[in-house]
């Protein structure tokens, strides 16, 4: 893998790992406006997936701002994983159409 990748996850880690504990902990839009219009209720307790980083804090570890950092450093490794897989796959298929196999 090229070394400015590598940079560029480090740099996304690092701000990840300090910033997420200073995000906002008002609602997002779509919370916000379920609150707004009285329906937010209506999906307590209708999980359809459940969420391993539930409201992004890792359940269990002490301090709400080392479990939100925690919870943005791992979103980041899955974010970083994912855009790897789907580049590998992406990658393979332009070989292969190409006959490059």
């Amino acid at each position: 893998m090229r070394k400015e990748i590598w940079i560029g996850l480090i740099v996304a880690l690092i701000i990840a790992g300090l910033l997420s504990p200073f995000a906002s902990p008002n609602p997002d839009g779509l919370e916000k406006v379920a609150e707004t219009k009285g329906f937010i209720d209506k999906g307590e307790g209708k999980e359809v997936i459940h969420s391993p980083i539930p409201d992004y804090v890792i359940p269990g570890l002490a301090g709400k701002g080392v479990a939100t950092a925690v919870a943005g450093i791992i979103g980041t490794l899955i974010t970083f994983a994912a855009a790897c897989a789907v580049s590998s796959i992406v990658k393979r298929s332009r070989n292969a159409a190409r006959g490059k196999g």
